[in-house]
């Protein structure tokens, strides 16, 4: 059944009360949450699952500059940002951004959607089995060992469209020794330049390409769609703030429960799991 503009604004405006909640609760861009929505709506309007797929990541990181920014704006104020490092695992990111979603550009769709869900689902199931870190083990401060980490990252960021949080959170966690609370605040906060950097990469992938003017979804500028945008950004930002706020309400315990449980649910669906078993989610 072909999908109407309205319904298609509809269907933006619940998605983005989600990924702002999402955002603020557990520091990540919400992108697994507007990737398949985004997909769903462009395929239905009859867009071609390739463009629509670049578009959706496109539109997803510019949505994820506002909502991450306040996010971290919330966090900063309860002291879980540590901006040292969201400046520089961000700026290194960015550039990595960059690079992924110019080789996206050239993937096929089921490629990137596969890739997509196989890499949150990774980050899932590495937290939910890895050993928690000794009580003596503190945080990595290293401008080196950020960088190091935050260029590949942000290739594989800006391959499938999502602001970094999602991946960069088991990092921050796992192997720079991250209070969990510190790393939702921080991955907010990186988000902000990982996204430009990837939006950018999008928006001039997509110019070259000559995806631009209108569209059944609306005007493109490049692999990117204002109007998808204005209706996830403008219930997204808002609802970040109340993320924040019941994030600094969980124990760090249940926090890091609910981010795996959400990453394994998503992940599942974008490799086709859920679809294979026949379940309607």
């Amino acid at each position: 059944m072909p999908i109407s503009f309205l319904t298609a604004v509809i269907a933006f405006l619940i998605t983005g009360l989600g990924v702002g909640f999402a955002s603020g609760l557990l520091g990540v861009g919400g992108c697994f949450i507007m990737t398949p929505v985004q997909f769903w709506v462009y395929t239905g309007m009859g867009m071609d699952p390739h463009v629509a797929i670049l578009i959706a990541f496109g539109t997803n990181l510019f949505v994820v500059v506002p909502t991450a920014a306040s996010g971290a704006y919330g966090h900063t104020k309860k002291g879980s940002v540590w901006w040292k490092a969201a400046i520089v695992l961000g700026l290194t990111g960015a550039v990595g951004a960059v690079i992924g979603a110019t080789i996206a550009a050239h993937l096929p769709a089921k490629i990137l959607t596969f890739a997509f869900g196989l890499a949150i689902l990774s980050g899932g199931v590495r937290m939910l089995t890895a050993k928690p870190p000794k009580i003596e083990e503190k945080t990595k401060d290293s401008s080196w060992l950020w960088a190091a980490w935050g260029i590949p990252i942000g290739i594989v960021t800006g391959m499938i469209g999502i602001g970094g949080g999602v991946l960069m959170i088991p990092i921050m966690v796992l192997a720079l020794k991250f209070k969990m609370h510190q790393a939702v605040g921080t991955s907010t906060a990186l988000m902000i330049f990982t996204s430009i950097g990837g939006l950018a990469g999008y928006t001039y992938n997509g110019l070259v390409a000559g995806v631009y003017g209108a569209y059944p979804v609306g005007h493109l500028i490049g692999y990117m769609n204002p109007e998808s945008w204005l209706a996830l950004a403008v219930t997204s930002v808002p609802m970040a703030q109340v993320g924040v706020k019941v994030a600094h309400k969980l124990p760090a315990k249940e926090l890091k429960y609910v981010f795996i449980a959400v990453m394994i649910s998503m992940g599942l669906k974008m490799t086709g799991v859920f679809s294979w078993l026949g379940l309607p989610i």
